[in-house]
């Protein structure tokens, strides 16, 4: 078969006597067309014809090394390190397709010095190149596609694959080298299987027994991307593997209903999509959407057109013609002597292009390709030792030929490699003809589980790999808005998880606005209750001439009915979005009017007791009872709180603040009190001199006071206190609006406590009761 081989016999035949990988003929066909395009061109090699031989390698390590041993000392009796005759020089050797080939080849040649141009894309770790000064490599490492692997999984979202390799040294590397990448991007390897290497069986029951171990492999459910990686026998392998548990029950269980099987492959560039004969019989749509990195190729101008002309007519030189016609178009030739069951004779005018891609590609393959480059590159650096030789005998070799450049071990790629590109191409195998498309943008899903949806992290299962896991909600506050995140997040600052959790809304302001039905109320009562104010104001003046206007003092009257109606103004403050003048004032303003209040009654209650003491006989009393210590009292306790307030203004002034953190949803608009000691300074102020108007006016509530003006005010004294007593709990317990509108009923509260106990008994004797409102009631109730 091989043209070169001279031997008789090698027991690797017996695996391709009647059997060729017809997709790797192309490979004949590209180097024929490289040389005889340089042949042709008068720019290249002038006056020099390119010649070639080939060798079939078998896929053998012997059988390597003996076509390496008759190309090196070929004569009629092989002779290592002996030649005779007149026989061509060696310039350089392309070859072989897979690593081992390579390498069996590149330990021979580099003691002879003899360039060999590799053109498979195999790992260089596997079988390190770095000691072969004369090897070269026309393809990129396969290593580089390992990210491109990763990328195109992660593209897909596929995050549990199956790994297929050969049970050899390369497939041990490739999954030392692989699975450590697919761990650091977030991807588990379902299942790690090993196929043979070779094809050597005793018989029909080791196949059966090899074909049972791997196809229970294929029915595993949650996989569906498988990374193939090897030779191109491995395609062959799987698909001998699908059509023998096609063909056959094995073990009792029929597989003909359940295959083929839906998977995803993806395979590397090394490995070239090729069935055979028998395969493409059966239909081979398990490989059907089979994604394939191959190495980058350029289409040569006239390759498409020469492999038209190509026929068994054509060509009759070739040796390797007539087995491949028979095995490609599923016929035999006139007097072949292949043997076989073929019930059809070739007519030697079937088309190539006719073929299905698996079986012959019509467009130059990237191994191909890297083949017609080899041959260029031999071609090139001939031409140029050439010239030089050449233009040393035109000077008439007196001076030394010197063409350091040309020694091929100072001229190499980094590595021993070229750098390259990969495509990746979508196999599409309908009706048993394979076209090539872009990918598409459907994925089927390859997962261990579901994905977590967005609201939702991962939860590590124990035992299991990173890529199984639970789903578990976000806690609240957190979020998560893409599928499969590892944890939750917090939001932004001012924003807030949805009900969901699987995104971020803006929080709401949360202030007491005046379209408000809180805020409504407030304003409401506010100015309802100033409106009374107004109204007993009203009534006292119209009736200032009456007994018990005139027996209540009625400056101080006057004084603290107006500090009322201002507080219940002052309420108004409070509603509203805060901003800094209403921050400045709110706070200081109520303080000082409610505390011209207190400071008022004050000094009511001091007068009646005053009044009382100075009615004893020889009492020094008398100096102090008068307007003006009443005017004294209110002046001197009032300015004690316009001093804090001040102070406070002055030195740490509230202002407009926004509180993000003690509402989940809603961002509290609020005043800053600046300082928190002088705000319960100015507080605690009020509180003290509503103490001390509670025990003088309790003090004196059995005094023989008209109208019982005392304990009116000893009332309404507790009740202030009892309010505040309890707005302070309740204001450190509140936040946002409801923490203002306590404020407000706290305020309204204590000061319609003090109008209503102060003021209504007295409205209803002057309005209701006039009979009660003379002298003689007066003096009767002193009496």
């Amino acid at each position: 078969i091989p043209l070169s081989l001279k031997f008789s016999f090698h027991t690797a035949r017996l695996c391709f006597i009647s059997s060729v990988v017809t997709k790797f003929y192309q490979h004949i066909l590209a180097l024929v067309f490289a040389i005889h395009q340089i042949n042709e061109n008068p720019k290249i090699l002038p006056n020099n014809t390119l010649g070639f031989q080939i060798y079939d390698s078998y896929f053998n390590a012997r059988m390597t090394y003996r076509a390496t041993m008759d190309l090196l000392f070929k004569s009629y009796q092989m002779i290592p390190n002996y030649r005779c005759g007149t026989q061509g020089n060696i310039i350089g050797v392309i070859g072989g397709l897979s690593a081992d080939i390579s390498y069996h080849m590149a330990d021979l040649f580099r003691l002879y010095k003899i360039p060999q141009f590799a053109y498979g894309s195999f790992e260089v770790a596997a079988g390190d190149a770095s000691h072969l000064t004369s090897f070269y490599r026309m393809a990129p490492n396969e290593a580089l596609q390992y990210q491109g692997i990763v990328r195109l999984l992660q593209h897909f979202h596929w995050k549990w694959v199956g790994l297929i390799t050969m049970n050899d040294e390369h497939g041990e590397y490739f999954l030392r080298t692989i699975e450590p990448i697919l761990s650091q991007n977030g991807i588990c390897s379902e299942f790690t299987e090993r196929l043979q290497a070779n094809w050597q069986f005793s018989g029909m029951e080791s196949v059966l027994n090899e074909t049972l171990s791997h196809v229970p492999i294929f029915m595993k459910e949650k996989g569906t991307a498988v990374v193939l990686h090897g030779e191109s026998t491995n395609i062959l392998w799987l698909a001998s593997i699908i059509l023998i548990a096609t063909l056959f029950p094995l073990s009792g269980q029929d597989y003909r209903e359940i295959l083929p099987v839906r998977k995803v492959w993806i395979t590397t560039a090394q490995i070239d999509f090729t069935l055979h004969i028998l395969q493409r019989a059966v239909g081979m749509q398990m490989f059907h959407g089979a994604l394939s990195f191959t190495i980058h190729a350029k289409q040569p101008p006239g390759f498409h057109s020469f492999l038209q002309r190509i026929s068994p007519s054509a060509t009759k030189k070739d040796g390797f013609i007539t087995l491949f016609w028979e095995q490609a178009f599923g016929c035999f030739m006139p007097n072949s002597k292949t043997l076989g069951d073929m019930n059809e004779i070739c007519t030697g005018v079937e088309m190539l292009d006719s073929l299905p891609s698996p079986l012959f590609e019509m467009s130059m393959t990237g191994h191909s390709y890297n083949i017609y480059n080899a041959v260029y590159a031999i071609a090139h650096a001939l031409h140029t030792s050439l010239m030089a030789m050449s233009s040393h005998r035109a000077r008439g070799g007196r001076s030394r030929l010197a063409t350091p450049s040309l020694q091929h071990w100072q001229v190499t790629y980094q590595h021993g490699e070229v750098v390259g590109a990969f495509e990746i191409w979508c196999t599409n195998l309908s009706a048993m003809l394979s076209q090539f498309y872009i990918i598409g943008q459907v994925p089927p899903l390859s997962l261990c589980n579901d994905f977590c949806h967005p609201g939702y992290s991962k939860k590590k299962i124990e035992g299991n790999k990173f890529c199984c896991y639970d789903c578990a909600p976000c806690p609240d506050g957190m979020f998560s808005n893409q599928e499969d995140m590892e944890s939750c997040m917090n939001c932004p600052e001012g924003h807030h998880p949805n009900e969901v959790q699987n995104q971020c809304t803006p929080k709401k302001p949360n202030f007491l606005a005046f379209q408000e039905t809180l805020a409504i109320i407030s304003v409401s009562s506010a100015l309802l209750l100033s409106l009374m104010t107004v109204l007993v104001l009203g009534i006292f003046i119209k009736h200032q001439d009456t007994a018990i206007v005139k027996a209540n003092n009625q400056s101080l009257t006057y004084i603290l009915l107006i500090s009322l109606l201002l507080c219940f103004l002052c309420s108004l403050l409070f509603i509203g979005k805060p901003k800094t003048l209403s921050c400045l004032l709110r706070q200081a303003t109520f303080g000082v009017v409610f505390s011209v209040c207190l400071s008022t009654i004050l000094a009511k209650t001091v007068s009646v007791v005053l009044a009382f003491m100075a009615t004893k006989p020889g009492s020094q009393m008398r100096k102090w009872v008068g307007k003006k210590q009443a005017y004294a009292t209110v002046l001197s306790c009032s300015s004690v709180q316009v001093g804090l307030s001040a102070l406070w203004l002055a030195t740490s002034p509230p202002f407009p603040d926004l509180d993000m953190h003690s509402m989940p949803t809603e961002i509290i608009l609020l005043c800053n009190e600046g300082s928190v000691l002088m705000f319960y300074c100015v507080l605690g102020y009020m509180g003290l001199l509503a103490g001390v108007s509670f025990a003088v006016a309790f003090l004196a509530r059995k005094l023989p006071d008209s109208f019982h003006e005392a304990k009116f005010i000893t009332f309404s004294m507790l009740v202030f206190c009892s309010v505040w007593a309890s707005f302070v709990p309740t204001y450190l317990s509140t936040k946002g609006k409801a923490m203002v509108a306590v404020e407000i009923f706290s305020i309204l509260a204590s000061s319609a406590g003090l109008l209503g106990c102060i003021f209504f008994p007295k409205c209803y004797i002057i309005v209701l009761r006039p009979e009660l409102n003379n002298k003689e009631q007066l003096m009767q109730r002193k009496i």
